[in-house]
């Protein structure tokens, strides 16, 4: 048999927040991955190093967690008022799948400086010294996004003495606001509680009668108690990620909380919407030790959360449900909101496995529905490396 060489293809490796990737500029992918369907699947898939059955991820760049199996495409947005249009997909790592249905907060904070540095931003845009806003366009979910990213001496200034709990080194503070970020076209009718409450009551196999916020902000998400699941909101990743039973009812757990916010019609559909929804459980504030071994006080936080991303606890927060949480908090009556104690609130620090963030959001009830009207949350980025990704030509 003849092989092929392999393809050489243009791509940057950037951390955003908590996360990493494989960026790409969608005019330097081969042409039949331009457009979305199977031969970008496949592309992304091989990129990465998926699907493996070891789990590792060991043929590609893929870091083999949902945190370090992701992709972006960007490309020139010919949207008015917006600079670049962002394409982002969650990776399986064991299965042959790329899910394209939702956003990656984390890596939305890499956008902007990947568009300057790839010439995506018109030059007159761009300051060589302060902040540079960039317009991004959220095209899986389909919102306005703003990073300030900031700029010295006419580059992205990425080295800074901003900390973020989960990750390791400082670096330059990019904030990043999310418009809008109230779901309204995923199933929810254009609402940010897709039931129209607050509060639900739903029975789940293994649970029983459990409370839940269902709430189509940033991401969709299903904010359940921690207590009423039988667990304190005080654990780490391998309390759950080293309980294949714990992680079982998890997903039982988030196939019926999607059922119920009508992001799918039966509960078969779940195994093939692996990004979405995202499940939470949330605990009031107790003292606990973060996976690096720092204390963290509970009048340090407002509450705690956990969070679980493609099956597995994560190791620190999800950038878009961090944004549901901020929502969430903002809204009196929901579990996050009493969680933190209830009341009118326009921010709330919270405790994650890695340490703890603090995160806003405006919100506002009329004729009875709630909505937010911006998310706001500071993460950072820089590029890890720069050049070409190599691929198998015979497998895209």
């Amino acid at each position: 048999m003849t092989y092929a060489p392999q393809l050489k293809i243009a791509a940057t490796y950037m951390r955003g927040g908590t996360s990493k990737g494989v960026f790409f500029k969608r005019s330097e992918l081969p042409a039949a991955a331009q457009q979305p369907g199977a031969a970008r699947d496949r592309l992304m898939l091989r990129v990465i190093g998926s699907p493996d059955p070891y789990g590792k991820q060991t043929d590609g760049m893929g870091g083999a967690t949902s945190s370090t199996s992701k992709v972006v495409i960007l490309d020139k947005s010919t949207r008015a008022n917006h600079d670049v249009d962002y394409l982002f997909g969650q990776v399986a790592i064991d299965q042959a799948f790329v899910d394209w249905s939702g956003n990656c907060g984390n890596l939305t904070a890499a956008v902007g400086a990947f568009a300057i540095t790839q010439g995506l931003i018109a030059p007159e845009r761009v300051p060589a010294d302060g902040l540079c806003e960039v317009r991004i366009w959220q095209a899986n979910i389909e919102k306005t996004i703003i990073a300030q990213v900031p700029m010295r001496n006419g580059q992205v200034q990425e080295a800074g003495d901003f900390e973020l709990d989960g990750v390791t080194f400082p670096a330059a503070e990019v904030q990043v606001a999310f418009i809008d970020p109230a779901a309204d076209d995923d199933g929810a009718g254009g609402a940010m509680f897709p039931t129209g409450n607050v509060v639900d009551e739903f029975d789940v196999p293994g649970f029983g009668k459990l409370q839940a916020t269902f709430i189509n902000a940033g991401i969709p998400t299903i904010f359940v108690n921690a207590k009423e699941i039988g667990y304190t909101g005080t654990e780490l990743q391998g309390a759950i990620n080293e309980d294949a039973q714990a992680l079982a009812r998890f997903e039982t757990l988030r196939a019926h909380g999607a059922l119920q916010m009508g992001l799918i019609q039966s509960l078969e559909e779940a195994a093939a919407r692996q990004h979405t929804p995202k499940i939470a459980f949330v605990a009031p504030p107790a003292d606990y030790t973060a996976s690096s071994g720092k204390a963290i006080a509970a009048s340090e936080i407002d509450l705690l959360v956990r969070a679980l991303s493609m099956g597995k606890l994560h190791h620190a927060m999800m950038g878009t449900a961090a944004v549901a949480i901020a929502a969430a908090a903002a809204v009196p009556g929901t579990l996050v909101n009493l969680a933190a104690g209830g009341g009118e609130r326009e921010q709330v620090t919270f405790g994650h496995p890695s340490g703890t963030l603090r995160v806003g959001a405006a919100a506002e009830c009329q004729a009875g529905q709630w909505t937010v009207t911006k998310a706001i949350m500071s993460r950072s980025a820089r590029i890890l490396m720069d050049g070409w990704v190599y691929v198998p030509a015979e497998q895209v």
